[in-house]
């Protein structure tokens, strides 16, 4: 067993890309346990010593030099973070100044450009796509349903809403979902709010010992939850994915993360990450 290593994700703005960034790479070393730490807005001097007090004292106390991922962009803010008793690992350093090199042209060291509102025009449009993928959760309204880039169908508890609003958020995709219920599974139709919009539709299903776990949670004991209830459900939306030639992928053993980027593949819906 290898001793716990403290990592910090150190950023002049919310952090997201550090630890994106960080966990990506920390993802190949399994045999290690990490304990994560993100410290945002680190945009000054004086914030800069205070992160390198805290980073000091938990290397003395551990007794191991901690791992730094830092996407700060202030030449002052990183010479001090540098000094750390740690691996300091600098993600924009790394490339920026080799992408300056290619381009000619000087990056302009702005702070908060990755998440923060530089752009308005993607920001509402990412805010207008969140709001849609409410309105719409689990079929609960069908206004506007033309708009949608893509409909999500599903049993219950295959992953439809959390895909949904990954996708409106990180993607400012018009994401819906609708459930099938034991009606369309019997009759082996798609809902009638969505006939004419099969092209829009995609479908998730799981494997039935996963699906009964996860409504066990919700519904502990009931037919709901039970194995039997499961494997007719999934087995039924199979059957019907296939007759209204609705593509569909198996969500069982996938994250969010990529089952929101197969349904992208699958219907052609790249657009930019925020």
């Amino acid at each position: 067993m290898t001793p716990l290593r403290h990592v910090f994700f150190v950023s002049d703005g919310t952090g997201i890309t550090a630890e994106t960034l960080g966990h990506t790479l920390l993802t190949q070393f399994e045999a290690v346990e990490f304990k994560t730490t993100t410290l945002p807005f680190v945009n000054s001097p004086e914030k800069a010593r205070s992160t390198l007090d805290f980073i000091n004292f938990i290397a003395k106390d551990a007794g191991l030099r901690p791992l730094i991922f830092s996407t700060t962009v202030n030449d002052e803010v990183r010479a001090i973070l540098r000094t750390a008793d740690a691996l300091f690992l600098d993600l924009f350093d790394l490339m920026i100044h080799t992408i300056e090199l290619e381009l000619g042209v000087a990056s302009t060291h702005a702070q908060g450009r990755a998440h923060g509102m530089a752009n308005q025009q993607k920001y509402n449009s990412r805010i207008s796509a969140m709001n849609y993928a409410m309105e719409h959760d689990d079929g609960q309204s069908t206004r506007d349903l033309a708009r949608a880039d893509v409909i999500l169908i599903a049993p219950s508890r295959c992953g439809k809403t959390p895909t949904s609003l990954y996708l409106a958020l990180q993607h400012g995709l018009f994401a819906t979902n609708f459930p099938l219920t034991e009606d369309d599974l019997e009759q082996q139709k798609l809902p009638s709010s969505l006939r004419g919009l099969e092209n829009k539709c995609f479908g998730l299903t799981s494997e039935p010992e996963r699906l009964s776990q996860i409504r066990s949670e919700r519904r502990p004991g009931s037919k709901y939850a039970s194995l039997a209830q499961c494997a007719y459900e999934l087995r039924q939306a199979e059957q019907l994915y296939r007759r209204a030639q609705v593509p569909f992928l198996n969500s069982a053993n996938m994250s969010i993360e990529e089952i929101a980027t197969m349904v992208m593949q699958e219907k052609n819906l790249r657009k930019p990450t925020f």
